[in-house]
């Protein structure tokens, strides 16, 4: 499989200020890639550096193998076969649905860009719609002409700035993962921006943490969230709690509620186990069940319900909290005790930072 995006350290900024450093990335053919970060992490600026909109400070960006950015250097962006899809749409008001779709085929003859058009609207899921204005659409049909634009000059790269956004949650999600769909049957190269980890684990085959410009993991969505590379991550992806701990020699952890074993599940070269001592232990929902016949018992300190399961908050013994996914049907008053274990199939733990 070879690369069709890598940036090589590289480094941006605006006015002397570095907004991201150092950061190395590769993407493959026909993979779809995300970055994903808090607000302010560098994440739309990278994307801009590979659109040609950002120069560099430091560092390459190569495409299919050619270099398109490097300090002194920025291709173009109309010479980077580069396809984006915008926040807010961008569609044109005053051009129809087929004009909006068309609009980057004028070098196509009438006909050719006529069938074209109609191709990708059918892809889209809004065929014959090429007369309609965009004002008549809502808002998921305008973020599909918008999809349909940029993928009709058969671009060699899709990048996507938070591309649903706008749009309510239960659209979102489904949008995100008919698009990943849709690119994946067609073979396309893509990079989502987002700060909306639903988004991210729908779409993505392999998912970028940025925090403060660098980036802290590239891997695939099972490994970011069990395998987090360091506490940052560990704490910025899905729900949990960092416990205080201590690493056994032979890999098992003693936490303040009692001896969990390391588990089964064997650890990536990447992710080495900690020397022995103290630790931090990330304890996710998963991980705490709820056991009416455990001799260990846990105060509800506060609960959120989500429908078929309730997220408590509890305080374990020794005063640590940890969160738990049950079952609705199990619906305990706040100050009550419930019999909770420990039921890792893995251990993720962190040197403890010195005092």
């Amino acid at each position: 499989m070879s690369s069709q995006l890598e940036l090589r350290s590289v480094s941006l900024g605006y006015r002397e200020r570095t907004v991201v450093s150092a950061l190395d990335l590769t993407l493959e053919r026909g993979d779809i890639g995300c970055l994903l970060g808090p607000s302010g992490c560098g994440k739309t600026t990278v994307l801009r550096a590979i659109a040609g909109f950002e120069p560099l400070l430091a560092g390459e960006i190569q495409l299919a193998g050619h270099c398109v950015s490097r300090v002194g250097h920025t291709l173009p962006p109309e010479a980077r076969r580069i396809g984006m899809v915008f926040q807010d749409y961008a569609l044109f008001p005053h051009l129809r649905v087929g004009g909006n779709v068309g609009f980057g085929l004028h070098r196509l003859s009438d006909s050719e860009r006529a069938r074209r058009v109609a191709f990708w609207l059918e892809v889209v899921g809004l065929a014959g719609m090429e007369a309609a204005w965009p004002h008549e659409l809502s808002g998921g049909q305008q973020q599909r002409v918008a999809l349909a634009r940029a993928l009709a000059p058969e671009p060699e790269l899709l990048l996507l700035d938070e591309p649903f956004s706008n749009l309510d949650p239960e659209l979102r999600d489904s949008l995100a993962r008919e698009v990943a769909d849709l690119l994946r049957e067609r073979g396309a190269t893509a990079l989502l921006v987002t700060h909306d980890q639903g988004e991210a684990f729908a779409m993505a085959d392999h998912i970028g943490i940025l925090e403060a410009g660098r980036l802290q993991q590239w891997a695939p969505p099972y490994d970011i969230y069990h395998w987090p590379a360091n506490p940052f991550v560990a704490g910025f992806i899905g729900e949990g709690v960092m416990v205080d701990a201590h690493m056994l020699a032979q890999g098992d952890v003693q936490m303040p509620f009692g001896r969990v074993a390391a588990g089964s599940m064997p650890a990536p070269d990447d992710h080495p186990r900690p020397p022995a001592g103290p630790v931090q232990v990330l304890l996710r929902p998963d991980d705490v069940i709820h056991d009416d016949d455990s001799p260990h018992t846990a105060r509800v300190l506060r609960k959120a319900f989500r429908g078929a399961q309730i997220l408590y908050t509890l305080e374990l013994d020794g005063g640590v909290q940890a969160l738990a996914l049950v079952p609705s049907h199990h619906d305990h008053a706040i100050g009550s005790r419930i019999g909770i274990r420990i039921a890792a199939d893995h251990v993720v733990a962190f040197a403890a930072a010195p005092p």
